[in-house]
This record gives structure tokens, C-alpha cells and sequence, in this order.
């Protein structure tokens, strides 16, 4: 399996393919690329869950966002990334805060998502290195 970030998958093939294969061909990837990140392991899983999200198709809003973030001017690896960045903080407050958890802990992530636009994501990270 090759992956392209700036291409979508055929999303039959890549949920067909073992979860470990599809976090091999991200970080196979971004070695070919060259690009130098802390872990890539952990970047890798996002990228996988963003696009294992992504074939979820309206089950999610995580295919409309990334859509709405392109047409705001990202390119798609970088769309990924901002959703993935959504993703990471998500998961890192629900780590933080071991309280009760509301029913459907994903509902603050989706509107985060639907909340979420280039010029907010830049706003907190910083635009892209090119």
C-alpha cells in the first residue's frame, strides 16, 4: 500500500487493509518526503484516524471539514493536519480530565470541527512551513 496525503485514498482498499499497513504506508510516506517530525509514529496514528474518519463519509463531519478547509486554500495533507490537530487536543483533554465524561464525548470535537477554519488553525499553530 503507497499513501499520498495530498491524494484520497480509495477508501474501500484502505479500510480493507490492516490498521498497522495503513499507519506503515503514512510513515513510509513522510520518510520518502523527507519530513522531519518529532514522532512519527503518533503522527502517523492521526493521519490514519483522520482518514479512517474521513471514509466514514457523513457519519462525521470530518470529510465536510476537510473539504471546507481545501476550499479555504489548505492543501490536503495540511487539512488533515488541522483536523488531526483538533483530533490530538481532543484526545488530550479527555486524558487530562479523568471526571465523567459527557454521553457522546465526540460532540465537542465535532463542533470544534465545524468551528474550525484556516485562519483559526493558523491563529494557534502558525502557518506551514513550505
Amino acid at each position: 500500500m503507497r499513501y499520498n496525503p495530498l491524494v484520497e485514498p480509495d477508501y474501500e482498499g484502505w479500510l480493507g487493509a490492516d490498521e498497522m499497513e495503513r499507519i506503515r504506508a503514512v510513515r513510509a510516506y513522510h520518510k520518502r518526503a523527507g519530513v522531519k517530525i518529532p514522532s512519527l509514529q503518533a503522527h502517523a496514528a492521526i493521519h490514519v484516524t483522520v482518514e479512517n474518519q474521513i471514509a466514514l463519509g457523513d457519519e462525521t463531519p470530518v470529510a465536510e471539514t476537510v473539504e471546507r478547509l481545501m476550499a479555504e486554500g489548505l492543501d490536503r495533507h495540511d487539512a488533515l493536519h488541522a483536523v488531526g490537530s483538533v483530533l490530538a487536543g481532543h484526545i488530550w483533554h479527555m486524558m487530562k480530565d479523568p471526571g465523567p465524561q459527557p454521553l457522546d464525548p465526540n460532540e465537542a470535537y465535532y463542533q470544534e470541527l465545524r468551528d474550525l477554519t484556516v485562519q483559526k488553525w493558523y491563529d494557534q499553530y502558525g502557518e506551514p512551513d513550505d
